[in-house]
């Protein structure tokens, strides 16, 4: 696990070929066909040297959930270990993580009638304004949104108005029990902040020279696609979607993408910090992939 841009892909390579792993791709964002740039996806001879699961299940212009993860996942891990070969979960998508160390609560389903009212609220007073509102009502979860963060916000008002409690304590309380399967968690966190957010920068501006932009246009050609689908509110795709609307030029862009991926890695952060029996590594080690190879050894083979 780790923020983006800590250098997860190399040490999960590395790990794959030291112990005969398959890696589990745990990126709510690499699921979707044809978001390759953006999304970071290892490229097809990376995935041919080691197979990777998970990526590239559906559409853009399809949904994909949590729950359909874990269950996939699982599918997944079970397969790879009936094959005698380890399984390897490596992404930051932190609740796909949660869901599978803890299980997942029996959150209502979603309701078109309360949407409805929370949209227009939305369009009437700005998002920023239902987030303080949820803030009041659910502090703990208002407390790892964005205010801008629609989605998220939609669902924790949806929640509370539904069941009367705030979100936070209904996943606390109606969590179902985890699948009974060791896991040895690895987070890759840095020592400077700064540091990782250099790395960001000149991460983005990569994509930009990949073509990041092109292959948005394409999609936008392929797909019937809205700003306000899953997948196009994904850190990039989002602002290069503004761009190619006219909102701004080239070095707005640039600057909006950084700061968003920024602001994710935080968030990513929040989530690592508050995670139980996890292993932490400073991914800004010149040695980082020795020592979590070294740490995964004494895990898994047994004492001589």
């Amino acid at each position: 696990m780790g923020p983006t841009a800590s250098g997860k892909t190399r040490v999960a390579l590395e790990l794959a070929r030291r112990f005969d792993a398959e890696i589990v791709s745990v990126d709510s964002a690499q699921v979707y066909r044809g978001m390759d740039i953006g999304t970071a996806k290892p490229d097809a001879r990376t995935r041919g040297a080691v197979p990777h699961h998970l990526i590239d299940l559906i559409d853009p212009n399809e949904s994909y959930s949590a729950a359909r993860f874990a269950d996939e996942a699982w599918q997944a891990i079970r397969e790879i270990a009936a094959r005698g070969r380890l399984p390897l979960l490596a992404g930051g998508t932190m609740l796909y993580f949660k869901a599978l160390r803890e299980g997942l609560s029996a959150l209502p389903a979603a309701d078109p009638d309360t949407r409805l009212v929370i949209d227009a609220m939305a369009a009437d007073l700005g998002w920023p304004a239902l987030h303080a509102t949820l803030a009041k009502l659910d502090p703990d979860t208002a407390a790892r949104l964005e205010p801008n963060d629609a989605q998220r916000i939609q669902r924790a008002l949806e929640v509370c108005w539904l069941t009367g409690r705030p979100m936070s304590e209904v996943i606390a309380v109606g969590r179902a029990a985890p699948p009974p399967h060791p896991f040895i968690a690895i987070s890759l966190e840095p020592s400077d902040r700064t540091v990782l957010h250099d790395r960001i920068a000149v991460r983005f501006e990569e994509m930009l020279e990949l073509g990041l932009i092109g292959e948005l246009r394409r999609l936008k050609e392929t797909y019937a696609l809205d700003p306000q689908m899953p997948s196009m509110r994904c850190v990039g795709y989002r602002q290069t979607w503004d761009y190619l609307g006219g909102a701004y030029g080239l070095s707005t862009l640039r600057e909006k993408g950084i700061a968003a991926t920024r602001q994710l890695a935080k968030r990513q952060l929040t989530w690592l910090r508050a995670m139980p029996d996890v292993e932490r590594f400073d991914c800004l080690a010149d040695d980082l992939a020795e020592r979590v190879t070294a740490f995964v050894t004494a895990k898994v083979s047994p004492p001589s």
